[in-house]
């Protein structure tokens, strides 16, 4: 997480990615928040690419043209948090000596050199201290999150271009997990799969912090141009095939469906369970109770996430819970998973955008 400024002013969350972006603004209520404006808009290929900005005046319109299009409450503020991709950034909990304020920002900026695959001075460096879930520590746990600057720099500008003025700049998968972990803490690692149109996150997050982030390309529309390229069809067809049958395998249609997506799917799996062996032989510095080592729940987010069957075949292939995410977990009251806006099956695409808008709303109200 990058911050620029200090402020208590309103903010929304602004969610880029290669081919759309999307904005949300909470409102506070006497308990908890509200939904008080978004708006998604498509962002031709080729302005974004790998999550790379190759030409800031075009996104800029293309942010200008999106809060034009603004549903609800119009926006009178020019204070943004950013989303940052999730591909280009590193994050890594290192454990330091006990230090207090500046002494230990000095410390963990020096300690980083040795975990960071840049240069220190090629990247911004930000750091926050991981309390323990579980016994005390006799050292101190942070969270360290680097982002080359030359990836960074174009955000921000790009941004001043469409006339607004960042106050947080954050990957991804903290805005997730701050959508999706109720109150933030869990004690036991969850996963949380973020299913996109270009790429598919894997983030698992335990205690109070994240702990592990990677992407592949496996994504919805790769799902579509598989049905595409097996059923010999164009992609608008495929598109409207992959929503209307999904994994569901009850008629002949639906059954050619299913086995065009099943290749995409078992791989999907396949690399879960990597990262999954990958995570349980690394993990360290967790400090969680002892029956809570092992990833034990997975919450699906994006728009892919809606895809029919989904759930069903992760739990038959991993044999462990999983479900589709409450991206307003922390935002609405008790246990809603929609507003008269946004349908739960729509607030899926909106997840990171709720948690870039919250991480604003609580910096106004902390």
């Amino acid at each position: 997480m990058l911050d620029f400024l200090n402020l208590k002013s309103e903010t929304f969350g602004l969610d880029i990615s290669d081919l759309s972006l999307k904005i949300v603004k909470l409102k506070k209520k006497r308990r908890g928040f509200d939904l008080a404006s978004f708006a998604e808009q498509r962002i031709k290929p080729g302005i974004i690419q790998g999550g790379e900005i190759k030409d800031e005046d075009a996104l800029a319109e293309v942010i200008k043209e999106g809060i034009s299009k603004i549903k609800g409450e119009k926006l009178k503020t020019k204070y943004v948090v950013c989303s940052l991709p999730e591909e280009k950034g590193f994050l890594q909990v290192i454990q330091m000596p006990k230090l207090k304020g500046e002494e230990l920002k000095k410390a963990v900026r020096y300690e980083a050199e040795n975990y960071i695959p840049l240069p220190i001075d090629k990247v911004y460096l930000d750091s926050q201290i991981v309390p323990p879930i579980y016994n005390h520590l006799n050292h101190t746990d942070v969270l360290i999150v680097a982002f080359p600057k030359e990836i960074v720099d174009p955000y921000a500008s790009c941004l001043k271009k469409a006339e607004l003025q960042p106050t947080v700049l954050e990957l991804e998968c903290s805005a997730i997990a701050r959508a999706l972990v109720k109150n933030e803490v869990t004690p036991y690692p969850i996963l949380l799969i973020d299913f996109g149109a270009v790429r598919t996150s894997f983030i698992i997050f335990s205690g109070y912090s994240l702990r592990f982030t990677t992407s592949i390309s496996v994504s919805s529309r790769g799902l579509t141009k598989a049905i595409a390229k097996t059923l010999k069809i164009d992609l608008e067809q495929a598109e409207k095939l992959k929503l209307e049958y999904g994994l569901n395998r009850a008629r002949a249609q639906g059954k050619k469906v299913f086995e065009a997506l099943i290749p995409a799917l078992t791989d999907l799996t396949k690399q879960i369970k990597k990262y999954f062996n990958y995570y349980h032989s690394h993990a360290s510095h967790e400090h969680l109770p002892p029956n809570g080592k092992m990833v034990e729940k997975i919450f699906l987010c994006g728009g892919g996430a809606n895809l029919k069957g989904l759930v069903d075949f992760l739990i038959e292939q991993l044999k462990i819970p999983v479900e589709l995410g409450n991206p307003w977990m922390n935002i609405l009251p008790k246990t809603q998973r929609e507003t008269p806006q946004l349908s739960h099956k729509d607030s899926l695409k909106y997840t990171t955008a709720l948690g870039l808008a919250l991480r604003g709303l609580k910096g106004k109200y902390d």
